[in-house]
């Protein structure tokens, strides 16, 4: 594309774009630049693009977007906001592809990533090709790539949006981190659902406050745009039991679906039992009542299936349908997953990483543990320290064993990221401290009994563990089973 012509996507802007250099590709980081790239200038928390700008020029870049005044070789074209320019940029020159994909959003605390494998899996066994953007990982089809973010950059985004629609994908379903929101990473991310899961603390080490943070989550259901089409209407799926749904409602004019358990809503489910191999419940809707047997445990799981199912009628996908793929699915990877090795008790690795999290499956364990609830639990260094003393307090409240441990350090004392957890329990003798992780868990297995159930929250799917700069191999589901067969004496 000439460079002329991509930079119609920019309204205002200083310098001059030429017809005659062609433009191969866009980057934002120097590294990938070859040539023919056009190089954005993004002045990001960490590294200023701008620092790189000779680089990308020495690399092939014929031309660049800065917000800054730039001595290079090659043409700089001015923009007061590269980020968003880039969004614009990114857009246009993968040809708008959110334009002609049914695209879903789901925002929220918890739940995002579990709610959009079950509606992908929905979509996919309705018969469509699907495309899946999250915390574990891109999915085009069947191939899977890796990501950085749980929702990646625009240019990024739409680079795989591009790729998903070549492959032939007629549905994206995506979780979109309230960070993105704010930075502008889903700027013209053309949505179709917006789905809002709910909203506890977590982030504020970012966002400052609770106010800011659901403002965060407002923006995407603003982004579903001010008109209708009945072919093709804009709906935003909204838990009604949460509170901050009415700031969500507030955000947008687009066609409202409702879940919920105790409020009135178009998706609800009654006489909820909950056992350790799944939970029953009956569900009502707009076209009928039906009663489910899902495998997956607990009051959350029935929320997230609820919001599962209620997206896919947005998407105009038969209830019946949505029905028999939710009740066929063990669960999400990492998410109130099984470990068994062979052990009379049942050991659960879970990404709990927040207040509420914690405090919901640890309230799904209690309905069915028969003695002694363990929970291996951490807070991650750099991040919100407000969190810490509430974890630790719902760990000594809702277990009989609680272990404070290291979860993601980062550039932190593991040491003091647990004295912080300590001081949400004054005077309470009923945890153990085991700061390396590994040895957290071979403690709570050596200790389990029979009828005992253990719990390690926080990491969930995730199989590394950050120390200072080191990313180090690490995966809770491994090392239980390793703990649980030396127990055993099978290892």
């Amino acid at each position: 594309m000439k460079l002329k012509e991509l930079m119609q996507a920019i309204p205002v802007y200083t310098g001059e774009a030429s017809a005659a250099i062609e433009v191969n590709q866009i980057a934002q980081d120097s590294r990938k630049v070859q040539p023919g790239t056009l190089f954005i200038c993004i002045d990001g928390e960490i590294v200023d693009g701008h620092q790189f700008a000779d680089r990308a020029v020495q690399l092939g870049a014929v031309a660049i977007i800065a917000e800054k005044q730039l001595d290079v070789s090659v043409p700089v074209l001015y923009v007061r906001d590269s980020k968003r320019a880039m969004a614009m940029l990114a857009d246009y020159f993968y040809g708008s592809p959110t334009q002609a994909l049914k695209l879903v959003g789901i925002t929220g605390t918890n739940g995002k990533t579990t709610v959009s494998h079950l509606v992908e899996q929905i979509v996919r066994e309705n018969g469509e090709q699907t495309g899946l953007i999250g915390t574990m990982y891109r999915k085009i089809g069947d191939e899977i790539l890796e990501t950085k973010n749980t929702t990646p950059d625009s240019l990024t985004l739409q680079e795989t949006f591009r790729d998903m629609l070549l492959s032939g994908v007629s549905t994206a379903v995506m979780e979109v981190s309230s960070h993105a929101l704010v930075q502008g990473r889903v700027y013209g991310s053309d949505y179709d659902v917006a789905v809002f899961m709910n909203l506890s603390q977590d982030h504020l080490d970012y966002h400052h406050t609770m106010e800011e943070y659901a403002y965060a989550k407002s923006l995407l259901f603003a982004q579903l745009g001010n008109s209708y089409n009945l072919s093709n209407p804009k709906i935003a799926v909204l838990n009604a039991d949460d509170k901050e749904s009415v700031r969500m409602q507030t955000a947008t004019a687009a066609h409202i679906i409702t879940f919920g358990i105790k409020e009135t809503a178009d998706f609800s489910a009654s006489n909820i039992q909950i056992t350790s191999h799944g939970s029953t419940f009956d569900l009502k809707t707009p076209v009928g009542d039906f009663s489910l047997k899902i495998k997956m445990i607990g009051n959350f799981s029935v929320y997230n299936v609820l919001a599962a199912i209620a997206t896919s009628f947005a998407l105009r996908i038969p209830v019946i349908n949505a029905i028999a793929t939710v009740e066929s699915i063990p669960g999400v990877k990492g998410r109130f997953e099984l470990v068994n090795a062979g052990q009379d008790f049942p050991v659960i690795v879970d990404y709990s990483h927040t207040p509420d999290s914690l405090l919901n499956v640890l309230q799904t364990i209690d309905e069915f543990a028969e003695k002694r609830v363990f929970v291996v639990v951490g807070c991650g260094g750099d991040r919100d320290k407000g969190k810490r003393p509430q974890m630790a307090k719902i760990a000594v409240d809702y277990a009989t064993n609680p272990i404070f441990t290291s979860d993601n350090p980062r550039s932190e004392d593991p040491h003091a990221i647990i004295e912080d957890m300590i001081q949400g329990v004054p005077g309470s003798d009923s945890y153990v401290v085991h700061e390396n992780r590994r040895d957290a868990i071979r403690y709570a297995v050596n200790m389990a009994e029979a009828g005992d159930v253990i719990l390690i929250a926080g990491k969930g799917h995730e199989d590394y563990q950050v120390i200072g700069d080191e990313v180090i191999d690490f995966d809770d589901r491994v090392e239980a089973r390793i703990a649980i067969e030396k127990k055993l004496g099978l290892a």
